[in-house]
């Protein structure tokens, strides 16, 4: 059968793009190459509305999809953590809460943020939401972005003690005088990056079950931000593709409240 490779010994067929996240696609790869160099040379924040009117030849539905997939394989699978000294600390995405102070909230989505320090400038970064600031939540982000051994900075939060026992010097620095931008000044600088991208994508409303997609893509970007080749950003998003596992829409979807894709904020 055309495109499909067989087997010399059993005779079975496979498709080159199963195991990928094209696994399934009926759109041609052609496409999804014009849709992946039209992501890695944007520098904002990419829509599916633009994704689809850069196609041409799709629903909105489809574009969404391939956007979706696309973020998830801009993580790496098996990727090195971060290494050296590394500044950790969360983060509230979402309005002003009435009543609501410290390290609590009702709806705002917490992401905690973790920073190679680079001289005085930032190196890698990862993040990701997590569910409160507790040590479970706190130090499993750590232990899943920063390489045991490392030096982690972190302000006086109890949900950072003992991570000693963990394998790493935790270096803390108590904040005094509401001054966390001075103590932690790349995870806070990063944050500050975050939080401007977003507003490029309505406004910044962008719904909890999509925003760890987009904590990938911002990483992603940043962590590329000194390539000057457009190119080898195509690259390395192509060569994920095909490393990532597949992912089918009604996965995309399965904890999102709204069902249809054009109501989601995204």
């Amino acid at each position: 059968m055309r495109g499909l490779l067989i087997c010399v010994r059993c005779g079975h067929h496979a498709s080159v793009t199963a195991g990928t996240i094209f696994q399934d696609s009926h759109k041609p790869l052609t496409m999804w190459f014009r849709a992946i160099w039209w992501v890695t040379s944007q520098k904002t924040v990419v829509s599916a509305l633009g994704l689809q009117r850069v196609l041409g030849s799709c629903s909105y539905k489809t574009a969404w999809t391939m956007l979706q997939k696309l973020r998830r394989a801009m993580v790496r699978p098996g990727r090195e953590g971060l290494s050296g000294r590394v500044e950790v600390d969360e983060t509230y995405l979402g309005a002003v809460e009435e009543g609501v102070r410290g390290r609590k909230s009702l709806k705002k989505a917490l992401i905690a943020i973790a920073a190679e320090e680079d001289g005085k400038t930032v190196g890698r970064v990862r993040m990701r939401r997590i569910r409160n600031a507790s040590a479970k939540s706190l130090q499993g982000f750590i232990a899943a972005a920063v390489e045991p051994g490392s030096v982690v900075h972190t302000d006086g939060w109890e949900g950072y003690a003992g991570l000693e026992t963990k394998g790493y010097t935790h270096d803390v620095t108590p904040i005094r005088d509401g001054h966390a931008s001075k103590l932690l000044p790349r995870v806070h600088r990063v944050v500050s990056l975050l939080k401007r991208w977003l507003l490029g994508t309505h406004q910044g409303a962008v719904s909890h079950e999509h925003l760890d997609a987009y904590l990938d893509e911002f990483t992603f970007r940043f962590n590329r931000r000194t390539s000057s080749y457009r190119g080898k950003l195509f690259f390395r998003l192509l060569q994920n593709a095909v490393a990532v596992s597949p992912l089918r829409y009604q996965a995309i979807v399965k904890h999102v409240r709204r069902r249809n894709p054009q109501n989601h904020n995204i």
